[in-house]
């Protein structure tokens, strides 16, 4: 028995740090409650695929779909200078390699092939592996003809599939941070003019065919023989200054103390990053970081 000892506290010590490695950490600060969901027409309408979309009698939850025949998107009713915006959103479990359910904001249409772009982005799956959710940043569209993205993805700490979870974009002059439940993933602060979204934004949700590259690069693309590909959205939150609004309107604060991320905050952060984040734009080195001076 007392050679048994050892083994069963380093068993249980081995436990005890698994168990603290996937626990979410609390942030201290939940800005989701900071906003009552809204109905979907009061902030949304219709951009493509109409009948693909499906409505709630409240009008609080949107089901999306994408087939052989087209997916389907919608478009905030007005544009913003600064905000939150978030939504709750559940996935489609089994096949889904190549789809793309989108949350994200954007001036495309404003500013074509020269506009900014900011993605909550999930990346569809074969049985067997889980979705990753991709963050993006696009600034002033493309350099020297080409995208510049600014990916960050995550396979997350639950199954996107099984139940909604919240999931938002905080846009304010100084930073970016996106949220999800609340655990702030990742912050993209401005440190230079040039390499930060400044200009008016319309926020979107989208389902759609990216075969060419959203599941391992495109190894694994949309087979419609599992359509239709589906998404639920609910709980949308709209906060923030429209672009028509006075310069009285405040920004939406990213912690309690108004600017950059609270200590709890961070370490949540950090540990979000640190046991779930699969890929981080800057610490790919095959990429040409002259394009990325922020990394």
């Amino acid at each position: 028995m007392d050679s048994l000892l050892p083994l069963l506290l380093l068993s249980l010590i081995s436990i005890s740090i698994f168990h603290s490695t996937i626990a979410q950490p609390s942030p201290g600060y939940y800005p989701s409650t900071r906003f009552r969901p809204m109905s979907f027409y009061r902030g949304y309408n219709n951009l493509w695929g109409p009948q693909h979309q499906s409505l709630s009698q409240d009008q609080s939850a949107l089901t999306i779909w994408l087939d052989k025949n087209s997916g389907s998107g919608f478009k905030s009713t007005r544009p913003y200078r600064n905000g939150y915006f978030a939504a709750s959103i559940k996935v489609q479990a089994g096949y889904t390699a190549g789809v793309n359910t989108a949350f994200y904001l954007s001036n495309n249409e404003a500013h074509p092939g020269f506009h900014d772009e900011i993605d909550i982005e999930f990346l569809g799956t074969i049985p067997g592996e889980p979705y990753t959710l991709q963050t993006n940043v696009y600034v002033r569209g493309s350099g020297d003809g080409r995208i510049i993205g600014r990916e960050m993805r995550f396979h997350l700490w639950f199954d996107p599939t099984a139940d909604f979870h919240h999931y938002a974009i905080l846009w304010n002059p100084d930073e970016i941070v996106f949220y999800v439940d609340d655990i702030p993933i990742r912050r993209y602060e401005r440190k230079n003019e040039a390499i930060f979204p400044d200009r008016p934004m319309w926020v979107y949700g989208s389902i759609w065919d990216a075969s060419s590259w959203a599941t391992d690069w495109g190894r694994y693309k949309a087979d419609y023989r599992y359509q239709p590909f589906v998404a639920k959205y609910t709980r949308f939150m709209i906060g923030g200054c429209t672009a028509f609004a006075p310069p009285s309107c405040r920004p939406v604060p990213a912690s309690s103390s108004g600017s950059g991320l609270s200590p709890q905050q961070y370490n949540a952060m950090q540990w979000a990053q640190r046991n779930h984040m699969v890929y981080d734009y800057c610490q790919d080195f095959k990429r040409d970081h002259s394009l990325t001076p922020e990394c």
